[in-house]
């Protein structure tokens, strides 16, 4: 082991697989800002350019890319509230508000930092651990994954305020419903109408657009032109400072810690991803928050903007683990790793880290290298990229609504999309309005088909007995862990009630 790590040094730290790194970090950046081009496209554009490369530098441009795609997602979706990649939706709940108080210089410094800090735990946890993550990930079940996904679902507690419960559940059903349009795993088609362009359902970049950037441009239209001026003049001069104070940095570094390691553990599992350990990290910090913190949550909490870009970054060093060790794409990014691989005649699995010493270790340690590069990057572009909040509203929203449509477009090439988004984007305007949370439709709509195909697997394995939930070891401690997340705002609530009630007794 110790031959090959050595060897890894050596191919990493190459001149050329430097190049690759530094190549990859860049491109994947500049594509992650825009929306509709994630990981998977920007991969897909470098997988023709690997090929005159040797394995382990084709890799490390590839991982170069993946990662730096996520660390720029989180651009768009701070300036403008559109997410460049799905990674970054729970990034936009703070970051976004954030930069239209006059601090988009400061969420981008703290995006930055936070990218970093989950990446690199990532990697030295991915460096330590390797052998045994694979054991670990190999062990999870449908049972632990169905589990896992319920306790998804809990962290609607994370987007609804005092009163809004009701509210955010609602919201939950609603993406649950909206995830089941299409075909279910048995190749059935539901709620389609006799539609073809329904069969396979709705896209979460569709959605996630329509229910951010579009939806956001359209309230700025009905706000009428004077505010949007008004707003866009209070922006262009106080963009802010890039630099945390002591204590700023002080307050975030737990929160940085403990998404570093979730998100990395959510990452191992595959089929789970950057996406729901951001929106996972994001719950997790909204509940441990004291309760004067947990009003700032979706207003501009240095916490919640924290807690998802630490996660998805180190949910994507995590996602290796699965692709490396046992040959398992987690994710659609992945899966294109994994084509990358195979036409390298390299066969992923548990004997790569010793059949391919220099190309397993080698991208494991570009990781590292590739975060160190990605703020060397980014922290300089700030103050250039934040100027984009100069631009005034009047021609900013044109340019949120061509990127936002011309992203969806461009993916399917239907134009029966874009009247589904607009539609959607329509509701998700009256649903603010009416103060409901969008964040748990997104959730439910991200958890509903990976909910339903666990739970179909682990019935058929069951024979159709719900016995499941507690028979293993992991799954009952998942779901006792679920209970317990839900429980404990109810007992919050109450508690609060009671206060209350003592209070008025009190005055009387």
């Amino acid at each position: 082991m110790i031959e090959g790590i050595l060897t890894g040094l050596y191919t990493a730290f190459s001149p050329i697989n430097l190049m690759m790194v530094l190549m990859g970090c860049f491109a994947g950046t500049f594509i992650g800002m825009l929306p509709g081009l994630g990981p998977v496209s920007a991969i897909a554009l470098m997988i023709p350019i690997t090929y005159g490369l040797d394995p382990a530098s084709g890799l490390i441009l590839i991982a170069g890319v993946y990662y730096g795609a996520i660390f720029g997602g989180s651009t768009s979706a701070i300036l403008i509230n559109a997410p460049g990649v799905s990674g970054a939706v729970a990034t936009a709940f703070d970051g976004y508000p954030l930069a239209q108080s006059g601090q988009a210089g400061k969420a981008l410094a703290i995006a930055a930092y936070s990218s970093f800090s989950g990446g690199t735990i990532g990697a030295l946890l991915l460096f330590a651990f390797v052998p045994f993550l694979a054991q670990v990930s190999l062990s999870f079940q449908s049972a632990d994954y169905f589990a896992l996904m319920l306790f998804g679902c809990t962290a609607i507690a994370a987007f609804s305020g005092k009163g809004q419960v009701v509210k955010a559940i609602l919201m939950t059903l609603l993406g649950l419903m909206l995830a089941t349009v299409g075909e279910d795993p048995s190749g059935i088609q539901r709620f389609t109408f006799g539609n073809p362009d329904l069969y396979d359902g709705i896209s979460f970049l569709l959605l996630s657009m329509a229910t951010f950037a579009l939806a956001e441009a359209l309230i700025v239209v009905l706000k009428g032109t004077s505010d949007s001026h008004a707003a866009s003049a209070m922006e262009s001069k106080n963009l802010g400072s890039l630099k945390l104070s002591r204590q700023e940095a002080k307050d975030i570094a737990p929160t940085v810690g403990r998404s570093s390691i979730l998100g990395f553990f959510v990452g191992i599992l595959p089929g789970a991803g950057a996406t729901i350990a951001s929106f996972l990290a994001y719950g997790m910090e909204r509940n441990l928050a004291p309760d004067e913190k947990k009003g700032e949550f979706g207003a501009g909490s240095h916490r919640g903007l924290a807690a998802p870009e630490t996660a998805n970054n180190a949910a994507s060093t995590g996602s290796f683990v699965p692709l490396l060790t046992l040959g398992i794409p987690g994710s659609a990014t992945t899966a294109v790793m994994l084509g990358a691989l195979l036409s390298y005649g390299i066969q992923p699995g548990p004997r790569l880290y010793i059949d391919n010493p220099a190309v397993f270790w080698s991208v494991i340690i570009s990781m590292y290298v590739g975060n160190v590069f990605l703020l060397v990057l980014n922290l300089p572009l700030i103050p250039y990229i934040s100027k984009l909040l100069r631009v005034s509203r009047q021609f900013l929203t044109p340019i949120i609504l061509f990127f936002s449509l011309m992203g969806v477009y461009l993916v399917s090439f239907n134009t029966f999309d874009l009247t589904i988004m607009v539609l959607i984007a329509v509701l998700a305007v009256i649903f603010r309005i009416l103060n409901y949370p969008l964040a748990p439709l997104l959730l439910g709509f991200i958890l509903g088909g990976m909910l339903e195909d666990n739970l179909r697997r682990a019935l058929l394995i069951w024979d159709g007995s719900f016995t499941f939930l507690w028979q293993r070891p992991i799954t009952l401690t998942i779901m006792v862990i679920t209970l317990l997340t839900l429980c404990v705002p109810l007992i919050s609530t109450v508690r609060d009630s009671r206060r209350a009630g003592r209070s008025d007794s009190v005055s009387a």
